[in-house]
């Protein structure tokens, strides 16, 4: 039984950056002999062995090799891998086995296609998503495999992704460091309008200039998600953020560049885009929260107490004050997410979090054995909290008066 090292923690190895998990390809072993050892199978289509002791990955040689020499065995598995900068082996002794030039493409900071690249599709996510985590250090998709993923999109091989892979891809970009840059080499690709087709029609689609001096509302998505991403690291903040608007792009040219009911547009669509990426439901409420309420944050200081009390009802901010907080620092990155605005304070966050501290402070228990008539319990709530709601907003009101005096 041989041993190598491979993928990430090789090239991350060679990068000088921190390894994470450490994978390994065995040869020289069987399965049934892997498994006499005590370690354990996972996975169908493709079965890994993870370690008794470590439960570090260890998986066969794929595809074989006609003169069943080691080596050939090892350059095989390589050469099925995404990119090249994937596909280098180290071994025991120090050596490399590096069959299609990965370690150049280091040095050059490229991001190259192995022979096998075009076999699953789902690849082309995973070449956004290493344009976004290797950017940074200089990295740039490679002109040839630009020309390969533009032709996939042609002829449709992008069209039946699994939607849970999709998902996968989508969540690990959005928990990175710079998902702006994978959504944007997708959209470079061609590959964004068969993914989120809804996202990329927004691109081209003009904002009054007044509010949205960067104008375009693809530019403004992605920028909103950016100010996301410096405000919060959870990725159902920055998934509702990039979504909030995609009503916009439904809106008929003869409307442009004003989107009057975008709002509950967007929410149709953010919840249909995550029903078809089969995201969890918090994902879900989030994005459609989002989308339907976030003008209503903006507009905070001229709702009318009974409307924002109705808001907050709607959030369910009343039993669940981390949705809230998640709502709340969406609509701030919407806030920021235009030209100009990016330093701009958002007071109407913390204006939203007090009108919420006074509606759930009423005594509502006192309130109801107080009732007369119990059908007029839930009304006497509502219009006690709302009352709380106006003392706030009254509060406020002088502050600012204060200040300006």
């Amino acid at each position: 039984m041989h041993t190598y090292l491979v993928g990430g923690a090789v090239r991350d190895q060679l990068l000088g950056v921190p390894i994470g998990d450490r994978d390994w390809l065995v040869t020289g072993v069987t399965a049934e002999q892997l498994l006499a050892r005590g370690y354990r199978k996972v996975g169908r289509d493709f079965p890994v062995f993870l370690h008794p002791k470590s439960a570090e990955e260890y998986a066969l040689p794929r595809g074989g090799a006609d003169d069943g020499s080691e080596q050939a065995q090892v350059c095989n598995d390589l050469i099925q891998r995404d990119l090249t900068i994937n596909a280098i082996a180290l071994a025991a002794d120090g050596s490399y086995i590096d069959p299609l030039d990965g370690r150049r493409d280091l040095r050059e900071r490229r991001l190259r296609h192995t022979p096998t690249f075009r076999n699953d599709p789902i690849r082309v996510l995973r070449l956004a998503r290493f344009a976004a985590r290797l950017g940074p250090l200089g990295f740039r998709v490679a002109q040839p495999t630009r020309q390969l993923v533009r032709q996939m999109v042609q002829a449709g091989e992008l069209d039946n992704l699994v939607p849970e892979r999709v998902w996968s891809e989508i969540v690990r970009a959005l928990q990175g460091t710079d998902p702006v840059t994978f959504f944007e080499t997708l959209r470079e690709l061609g590959a964004l309008r068969v993914i989120l087709p809804e996202l990329d029609r927004l691109f081209g689609v003009p904002q009054p200039e007044r509010h949205h001096p960067e104008i375009d509302t693809g530019v403004h998505s992605l920028m909103v998600l950016r100010q996301a991403c410096n405000l919060s690291r959870e990725p159902e903040i920055r998934l509702a953020a990039l979504l909030h608007d995609l009503g916009k792009g439904t809106t008929p040219r003869a409307d442009w560049p004003s989107h009057h009911g975008h709002e509950q547009r967007s929410a149709r669509l953010a919840e249909r885009v995550c029903e078809r990426l089969r995201a969890p439901n918090r994902y879900r409420e989030l994005c459609r929260l989002v989308a339907e309420y976030h003008s209503h944050c903006h507009r905070a200081f001229e709702l009318k107490p009974a409307t924002l009390l109705r808001t907050l009802q709607q959030l369910d901010a009343l039993r669940r004050a981390t949705r809230l907080d998640q709502f709340l620092l969406a609509c701030e990155a919407d806030s920021r997410g235009r030209q100009g605005f990016e330093r701009r304070p958002y007071p109407q966050a913390e204006f939203f979090r007090a009108a919420r501290q006074a509606a759930a402070a009423v005594d509502t228990r006192r309130l109801a054995k107080g009732a007369d008539d119990q059908k007029m319990i839930p009304d006497i709530i509502f219009q006690a909290r709302s009352r709380a709601i106006a003392a706030v907003k009254k509060r406020w009101e002088e502050q600012e008066i204060l200040t300006i005096t």
